[in-house]
């Protein structure tokens, strides 16, 4: 096909209103077909419709994408609207960001084009099924209704799509045939379940595509980088969606009292070391005295069993303590344990001590990759999805590009260590309420909650 042959714009006038679109998105050659429905607000740009499909069916936006306008993609009068790589190489075409979903869908049965996957060549039928009033409060993308799972990438294009299907339904007549070809095409040991279908999940769909529709509040520089820097679609949408749900937009409400009980524990030992400092054991440590008087102080017994006077093993007292220097609030000098600049002026200030907390979370004097950490740990916090933060630090760490050389992805394990820092301010004051058994996860307390949000708009100090 020549693209370099001059033809007409198919393109017609944008509409002076806004109105609803319900169209129906078919994955062609699938059988049964393969659909979504969705309803779009008309002025969207076909960048944004873009992202929505990739939402609805599932793909992570590994690939190149084409729109086209005509009887049929490769047809020499069709119109091609360009993704940004191609605008980049100079092909011919109108930028995707330039053209509006009502110049190019206008009456009912209107189609539009849209190729994914130059080589599995995925192509979609956009139908326009009807025109619809406007209603303000509706959201700006929603998917209705659908058929089948969404296909894995590079799978094959449409008939390894179908034969995965086949391959991984036992109940399928077919499938033990499908799983024989599979392996004789690539080999003893392939499976075909690596490539499953992704789930048609309406509740999900919707969930991201609110998120996507919906104006994001203004995020500071190292979080707007780390979304920036993952570098799968799927997880950069969920990180996204835990974005959204953390309310960074929201003010931050927090009173004397309040913040007063939750630094209690870096309150009493900023008073411990006073203005004179205290005296440190010829190893760097707290004092017998000082770490029986913690122990005793604190409450510390409920949560460690030992005699609690040796502070390199009694954990609480060491945390509490190493995590006041990490905050800057005290430091090491001439064998004793004094307070900073900063920890002399917060002192008999709890509001500010808290403050300052927040400000110096997580730690910037560590590796990116333990700050990373931290700052998901913080944003799971303010989601309330503390609960799965070990697996969301995982999964994000390992699509940030941490990991081993040979593959393998980070660990739940490896990301509780590499946000252990961030965890051990949290759990010292109270943000999370710390089971003993193992076996139940840390909750989030309302309180910290309120602190991971003033932690992500003001990190770093």
């Amino acid at each position: 096909m020549n693209r370099d042959v001059p033809r007409p714009s198919r393109r017609r006038p944008r509409r002076d209103d806004v109105v609803t679109y319900q169209v129906r998105v078919e994955l062609e050659e699938t059988e049964p077909l393969l659909w979504r429905r969705l309803e779009l607000a008309s002025d969207l740009f076909l960048n944004e419709v873009h992202d929505i499909i990739q939402v609805a069916f599932g793909w992570t936006d590994s690939h190149l994408h084409e729109f086209a306008s005509g009887a049929a993609y490769y047809d020499q009068t069709s119109e091609h609207y360009l993704c940004p790589f191609q605008v980049e190489e100079g092909e011919t075409g109108v930028p995707e960001n330039e053209v509006r979903l009502d110049e190019v869908l206008v009456e009912q049965g209107d189609e539009l084009l849209y190729l994914y996957d130059f080589g599995d060549d995925w192509m979609h039928v956009i139908k326009l099924e009807s025109v619809q009033p406007r209603v303000e409060s509706a959201p700006r993308a929603h998917c209705v209704d659908g058929r089948r799972p969404g296909p894995c990438e590079d799978c094959g294009g449409v008939d390894g799509y179908e034969q995965i299907c086949t391959a991984i339904d036992p109940s399928d007549p077919g499938s033990a045939a499908a799983i024989a070809d599979w392996v004789s095409r690539f080999g003893a040991g392939a499976d075909p379940s690596q490539y499953a279908p992704t789930p048609f999940d309406l509740e999900a769909i919707n969930e991201m595509l609110a998120v996507a529709g919906t104006k994001q509040p203004a995020l500071a520089g190292p979080l707007e980088g780390l979304v920036n820097a993952i570098r799968s679609t799927p997880e950069r949408r969920k990180f996204q969606q835990l974005i959204a749900r953390a309310g960074l937009d929201q003010p931050i409400d927090i009173d004397a009292a309040t913040a007063a009980e939750m630094v209690a524990p870096y309150s009493w030992l900023l008073n411990r070391v006073g203005t004179d400092g205290i005296k440190l054991t010829s190893a760097g440590y707290l004092r017998p005295a000082d770490v029986e008087a913690a122990m005793a102080e604190l409450g510390l017994g409920d949560e460690w069993i030992g005699k609690g006077n040796r502070e390199v093993q009694t954990l609480p007292v060491l945390t509490l303590r190493e995590t006041a220097q990490m905050l800057g609030l005290v430091r090491k000098y001439k064998g004793a344990l004094v307070l900073t600049p900063r920890g002399r002026a917060v002192r008999q200030d709890p509001l500010a001590l808290w403050w300052h907390v927040a400000e110096h979370l997580p730690p910037t004097k560590r590796e990116p990759y333990n700050t990373q950490a931290g700052l998901i740990v913080l944003v799971a916090l303010a989601a309330r999805s503390y609960a799965d933060s070990h697996s969301t630090v995982a999964s994000l760490l390992t699509a940030l590009g941490w990991g081993f050389n040979d593959g393998r992805p980070i660990s739940s394990t490896m990301a509780s260590e590499a946000a252990w820092d961030t965890q051990a301010v949290l759990r010292r004051i109270g943000a999370v309420a710390r089971e003993r058994r193992f076996s139940v996860p840390d909750l989030p307390t309302p309180e910290g909650v309120t602190f991971a949000r003033a932690a992500l708009r003001t990190w770093p100090s």
